[in-house]
C-alpha cells in the first residue's frame, strides 16, 4: 500500500523541537521528502548553542527516508526565499509547506514591552506570511504553466489566538493574525491549486510546558494525551492530496480530539432602519446580548 504522501515535497518551520520536529517525522514516515527549516533559538529567540534540524534530518534519513536542514530566518524576506528555493534545488519540487515556527516572550499587558511586542508577532506572523508568499508566487508560476499543482499550506493558530490568554497578548494577537490571513490565503490561491488550512494545537512544547505545567505534565502510563505527535496526523493528512477541497479551515486538535471550529458568525440582529441613540444602542445591545450564546472564557482568567 503506498504511503499518503509519496513523492510529495515537504517544508516545516520550526521543525527542530516539538510540535514541528513530529510533523517532519509524520511526512517523512508517509514517504515525503522533507525540508526541516530550524533557527536554532531558544524559549525567547535569542540565538541556541545547537543546530537542532540536523537532529531531526539525522532522525529521518536513520529511519530510510529523505531530509534536508534548513537553518534561515524565514521572518525575512531572504530566509522565507531560500527555504523554498532549498526544496527546489534538492528536490525539484515543493507540494507542502507548513509554517510552526514561534517563541514566547510573556507579560502582562502593561508590562510589556515594545521590543517584546514587536518580536513575536514578527516571528509568528510575519513568519507565516513570508514563506506563504514565497510558496504562493512558485505555484502561481506552475499553474500559469499549465502545472497546477495539489499543494498545501498548514498554518499554526492557537486557542490563544481564538479565545485569548492573560499574559500573552502579543501571542494572542499573532496567533488571531494567522487566522485571519489563513482565510485570505485561501480564498486568494484556490485559482492556482493550493489550499490552505489552520490547526490550533493544543501540546507539550517547549512553548507549553511551562505556561500550562499543570496539564502538560506525561502521564506514568497510558495515552499521553499532550504528546505532539498526536497533532501530526491531522497535519499530514491536511498537507496530502486526500484532503482535497478542505480549504479556509481551522482545526483544534489536542490529544484524540479533532474540532472544526466554526469563527464569527452573525448572531442575534436587530435592525432599527435609522440611526440609534446612545441609549437605544445601549438597551438593544444588552437585550440581544441576553440571547448569545456565551464567549469562550479567556486563558488564565
Amino acid at each position: 500500500m503506498s504511503r499518503m504522501c509519496e513523492g510529495r515535497v515537504v517544508v516545516v518551520t520550526g521543525a527542530g523541537r516539538g510540535l514541528g520536529r513530529a510533523h517532519a517525522l509524520a511526512f517523512a514516515a508517509e514517504g515525503a521528502k522533507v525540508v526541516v527549516n530550524d533557527l536554532g533559538v531558544g524559549l525567547d529567540g535569542t540565538p541556541g548553542a545547537d543546530g537542532p534540524s540536523l537532529r531531526v534530518v539525522e532522525e529521518i534519513r536513520a529511519a530510510g527516508g529523505q531530509a534536508i536542514a534548513h537553518g534561515g530566518d524565514v521572518a525575512t524576506s531572504a530566509g522565507a526565499a531560500s527555504l523554498v528555493a532549498a526544496a527546489l534545488d534538492t528536490y525539484g519540487r515543493l507540494d507542502t509547506l507548513v509554517n510552526n515556527a514561534g517563541f514566547l516572550r510573556d507579560r502582562m499587558l502593561v508590562n510589556l514591552d515594545e521590543d517584546d511586542w514587536d518580536a513575536v508577532v514578527r516571528v509568528h506572523l510575519k513568519g507565516h506570511f513570508l514563506p506563504l508568499k514565497h510558496a504562493a508566487a512558485h505555484w502561481r508560476a506552475e499553474a500559469k504553466a499549465g502545472r497546477t499543482p495539489a499543494a498545501r499550506i498548514v498554518n499554526t493558530s492557537s486557542g490563544a489566538g481564538l479565545l485569548g490568554s492573560v499574559g500573552q497578548s502579543n501571542y494572542s494577537a499573532a496567533k488571531a493574525g494567522i487566522v485571519g490571513l489563513t482565510l485570505v490565503a485561501a480564498a486568494e490561491l484556490a485559482r492556482y491549486g493550493v489550499q490552505v488550512n489552520a490547526i490550533a494545537p493544543a501540546a507539550r512544547t517547549r512553548m507549553t510546558e511551562r505556561t500550562f505545567a499543570d496539564t502538560m505534565t506525561a502521564p506514568d502510563s497510558g495515552f499521553d494525551a499532550m504528546a505532539p505527535e498526536n497533532v501530526s496526523p491531522l497535519v499530514v493528512w491536511l498537507g496530502a492530496e486526500p484532503s482535497a477541497g478542505v480549504t479556509g479551515r481551522v482545526f483544534e486538535t489536542e490529544g484524540g480530539r479533532i474540532t472544526v471550529m466554526e469563527g464569527w458568525r452573525p448572531g442575534p440582529t436587530a435592525d432599527k432602519e435609522a440611526r440609534w441613540t446612545p441609549e437605544e444602542a445601549g438597551e438593544t445591545a444588552l437585550k440581544l446580548l441576553g440571547r448569545a450564546e456565551v464567549p469562550g472564557r479567556v486563558y488564565g482568567a
